[in-house]
């Protein structure tokens, strides 16, 4: 049985994942209606989380991989570029590094919730790599402790974009786990900030979890208080017709998306390019750059 918000389950059943203290409805993956419960969570609260995603020895490759990437990042950006966009243990391009950042557009969960909600032609907006080191007072310089929203844009109600975080390590309130505000998403304005203040609770959830939630929802990085970083990886899905943060298929070149799965091309954008000449446009239907039927 998945939690509720109300989590009276929590105090008699003997599971450990039942002693989480999160605020927000929660399930395993291993559990029969964790797809059915979380979409419900995705729409009422904004925000939900699937336990039992990602296995101890894929952990245990995505963290030496992230360290790679941060190392790889600041050599080829170097530190006062990075100083100048305001953030803080962020990794854009991931993929350009390790092969373990394409596996994860497989997993299987993270695909039922990109097919149920953005649907099965979505492409990935970002893959951003997260290590958040232990705090260092700079709140107000860093955008990322910031509420705002991932995807800043109401459309009367229809769901264009939804995240997937994956937590590499545990989440909690001490090491700074995502603050959310439940049920701020889908509003046509935005709360104030005393009461997101208020109102907001931290993700926690053991590592290798999937913390899901709408991208209009209004959150913020917690404070790490804790003396070792703390890592996840976000994903956010879009609908196809939306522009990429990074156009991961320029990015990584055409040899690359054409090892990775058909459904992997999908989310990269490989079916949703823009054509450059007419001599591309009227190619055969099987050859074009952007397809047919792609929302």
């Amino acid at each position: 049985m998945c939690l509720t918000e109300a989590g009276e389950k929590r105090l008699t059943d003997p599971d450990p994942l039942h002693t989480i203290h999160s605020m927000l409805p929660i399930c395993s993956s291993t559990e029969a209606d964790w797809l059915p419960s979380t979409l419900d969570a995705l729409k009422y609260s904004g925000a939900g989380i699937v336990t039992d995603v990602l296995s101890p020895e894929l952990l245990q490759r995505i963290r030496a991989g992230m360290y790679e990437a941060q190392a790889r990042t600041l050599e080829e950006v170097g530190q006062e570029r990075l100083d100048r966009a305001r953030e803080v243990g962020v990794m854009r391009s991931m993929l350009s590094y390790d092969p373990v950042f394409a596996e994860l557009l497989e997993l299987p969960e993270l695909l039922a919730i990109v097919d149920n909600t953005v649907s099965d032609t979505a492409v990935m907006h970002l893959q951003n790599g997260l290590i958040l080191p232990p705090y260092d007072g700079a709140l107000g310089e860093i955008l990322q402790y910031t509420f705002h929203m991932d995807f800043p844009r109401y459309m009367d109600g229809y769901l264009a974009s939804v995240n997937t975080m994956l937590a590499i390590d545990e989440f909690s309130a001490a090491n700074g786990g995502t603050l959310v505000v439940p049920g701020t998403h889908q509003r046509t304005g935005p709360p104030g900030q005393r009461y997101m203040e208020n109102a907001s609770v931290a993700v926690e959830c053991p590592a290798g979890s999937m913390f899901v939630f709408d991208s209009t929802l209004w959150h913020a990085a917690g404070r790490n208080m804790t003396n070792r970083d703390r890592l996840a990886i976000n994903h956010m899905f879009t609908r196809s017709f939306f522009k990429q943060q990074i156009d991961y298929v320029r990015a990584l070149g055409d040899e690359f998306v054409l090892e990775q799965p058909p459904r992997t091309q999908q989310l990269l954008g490989w079916y949703t390019r823009v054509v450059t000449s007419s001599d591309e446009y009227y190619r055969p239907a099987e050859e074009r750059l952007y397809r047919a039927h792609q929302g």
